[in-house]
């Protein structure tokens, strides 16, 4: 199965954040929408990094409540690791287990946002893909005698 498909059903909408947004706003926005991490974007569309909630965990834990007063801009995860609409659920995966990040955001070949995938929507992807493949051996052992 293709990531594209994947934003087919879930659609392609994105929840961003301009670099000049404080964490406490962006820690809202993330419990508001009930999502794990944001992208930060340029007033021009660029994605310029990513914000997440492990981004957050571990700013505060090293400057504590200044963090809220810090900008997307300065906390943001700046490496990004991004997945196309034609990458497999499996290579998205892969990737993220090798990188080790929950978070992939998906852009066309021009570099054109176009959605975000998290770990938990390719887990559901690849479940369901096995219990279809699961279905159609017991259709194909049932009617093969």
């Amino acid at each position: 199965m293709m990531i594209g498909l994947i934003l087919k059903q879930k659609g392609g909408q994105v929840i961003c954040v301009a670099p000049h947004d404080c964490v406490a706003s962006i820690a809202r926005t993330l419990a508001q929408h009930r999502i794990g991490a944001v992208l930060v974007v340029e007033g021009d569309g660029t994605v310029s990094g990513i914000v997440s909630e492990r981004d957050i965990v571990r700013a505060m834990a090293g400057g504590g409540e200044a963090t809220f007063r810090m900008s997307a801009g300065q906390l943001m995860t700046r490496v990004l690791h991004t997945a196309s609409p034609e990458s497999t659920v499996q290579e998205g995966l892969q990737m993220m287990t090798d990188r080790r990040v929950r978070h992939l955001p998906v852009l066309e070949k021009a570099g054109r946002l176009v959605g975000m995938v998290s770990i938990g929507d390719l887990v559901k992807a690849r479940i369901a893909e096995a219990e279809h493949e699961a279905e159609e051996l017991k259709h194909y052992v049932a009617t093969a005698g």
